[in-house]
């Protein structure tokens, strides 16, 4: 499935530079690829757990729709999610006395 994800993308045409960086062998590497070499199903389930926590939906009921078994598991999308709300109220106060 993930391989027709990708061939779905690229004739979209989501070539966008996309750079990563990783370890190998303890040797650190940086690559640039086209976007649509990295997109997969993953990428759909983070971002579905990004949005529902960012709407409000409580971490518990994510989860159950997830199949996380454990909260240190949800913490870092919990964490993603604190961060874009503290950036939207940071956005709201500029605009507001801006």
């Amino acid at each position: 499935m993930n391989q027709y994800i990708k061939e779905i993308c690229e004739l979209c045409e989501f070539n966008g530079p996309t750079h990563i960086t990783g370890f190998r062998k303890g040797q650190r590497y940086d690559i640039t690829v086209p976007k649509y070499s990295e997109i997969s199903t993953n990428c759909g389930r983070k971002t579905f757990i990004c949005f529902m926590l960012s709407i409000g939906v409580a971490p518990q009921v994510v989860m159950k729709f997830t199949g996380h078994a454990d909260y240190k598991s949800m913490k870092p999308y919990i964490d993603i999610a604190e961060k874009a709300k503290t950036d939207a109220m940071g956005a709201m106060e500029k605009a507001l006395n801006g």
